[in-house]
This record gives C-alpha cells, structure tokens and sequence, in this order.
C-alpha cells in the first residue's frame, strides 16, 4: 500500500457551509445514538443461562467462579488471548485491557471487571506486571469456564457478562470480534479525528494517509515501555 508524504486535507469553507455539512453528520449520529439505545434496552431483556460452579486461578490461589464478583452482583469478562510459551501476548489484547486504569465507578453500579486467560496463573501474572496492567487477572487454564463460554484455548478474545444471585451465577451477553470495540474508548477517540483510524479497510477520501490494518497499532512491547514497570525511567529518557 502507497502512503502518502504528505496527506490530503478536508476543502476549506466558509462557516455556513461547514455548520451545514455538520449539523447533517450530527442528524445521523444522534440517529446511531437512539439505535444504540435500542440495541441496549433489547440487550436489559435478554434471557440468561445457568452456569457451573467453576473454579478459577486468582492471584492468591482457587477461587470460584461465584467469588470472582468479589461481593458484586454483574461481572464484566475480558478473555484474553494466550500463545503457550511466549513472552509476548497478542498485541490487541495487550493494549485492549490497558486502556483500563480506573475501573472503581463500576462499584457503585455492583459491579466488577476482570481479565480471564487460558494462560496459567503464574504466568499470566508475570505478563500482567511486564507490561503494566492494572486490572485483576485470572487463569481458566486448570477448568472449562472459557471453553464453555466460547473462549477455548488457542481461540479468540472475547467479552461475557454474568450476573449473580447468591452463590448462582449466570451468563447474559457475549461478544467478540468488533463487538468489543464499543468497550473501548481509544477507537472512539480515534474516530472522531480527521484522518480516522488510518487503516486500508476505511472509506477514506482519497490522499488520506492509509496503512495495513493493525500496522499503527502499539506492540505488546510499547505497551509494556509505557505501562510496565520500568515506564518512570524510559519517559525521563525520552525528554
């Protein structure tokens, strides 16, 4: 794919103009937003299903999947993909979960958001330190829990959502692929600049600076440079 040197920019109007073309773009926005509201109200009314009383991995040794909620009543799973043997995890699961810093407000809703791998504990946890993450982890590597909830070993990312009653916990909503971008606030960010996301698959203008999918996406190293343990010194180095 060609990029180029020096990208294209948007005509340059006057303000009537420009306010047209925005308040049209906005009509179609706010008609997302109210389609999104539907889709939200459909997902309040979704029928749940019965889990088993898994046993997880925690950072302090088994803990069933019932605790997991720590006292909370919703508990939001991030399953996060795992390659056996390697140092460094998949890249967008990486930056995905490290998005994540200030997750308390979700208290006051009852509930909990966590990060489920296929990796074992230990090493889950190293990597969870290396590159920063702050969440609270745990392993399915010891039980079916992710299999079972469409996050098998050497499979995808995925999001699930359960609620609990008592000891009885159960599933209400599952995603994966781009389900999962609505959870994340860096696309949307992303998405609200001129040039986008950049990325070859976008209806772009022509000129517009485009790369291959995932190609400005930070490294699972990046990430631990910015975020791990040793992020004071390397952002004192690069002033």
């Amino acid at each position: 794919m060609v990029v180029t040197t020096t990208p294209g920019l948007p005509p340059v109007v006057d303000r009537p103009t420009w306010q047209r073309e925005l308040d049209a773009l906005r009509r179609r926005e706010k008609a997302a937003t109210r389609e999104l509201d539907v889709i939200a109200a459909q997902r309040r009314r979704l029928p749940m299903v019965a889990m088993a009383d898994y046993v997880l991995q925690g950072e302090n040794g088994p803990v069933r999947l019932a605790d997991v909620f720590d006292g909370r009543r919703q508990l939001i799973v991030y399953h996060h993909m795992w390659s056996p043997g390697q140092q460094w995890q998949c890249p967008g699961c990486t930056g995905f979960a490290a998005q994540f810093t200030r997750l308390e407000f979700l208290s006051d809703y009852e509930a909990r958001f966590v990060v489920v791998t296929q990796g074992p504990i230990d090493e889950a946890l190293d990597y969870k330190r290396r590159v920063g993450n702050q969440m609270a982890w745990y392993s399915t590597a010891d039980s079916t829990f992710g299999a079972d909830v469409d996050a098998p070993p050497g499979g995808g990312f995925a999001v699930n959502v359960f609620l609990r009653q008592g000891d009885k916990v159960f599933r209400t909503w599952h995603t994966t692929g781009r389900g999962v971008e609505q959870l994340s606030h860096a696309f949307a960010l992303i998405d609200v600049l001129p040039y986008g996301r950049q990325e070859g698959w976008q209806d772009s203008p022509d000129g517009w600076p485009q790369y291959p999918t995932y190609s400005r996406w930070a490294s699972s190293q990046q990430i631990a440079r910015a975020y791990g343990p040793g992020r004071a010194s390397n952002r004192e180095g690069a002033r």
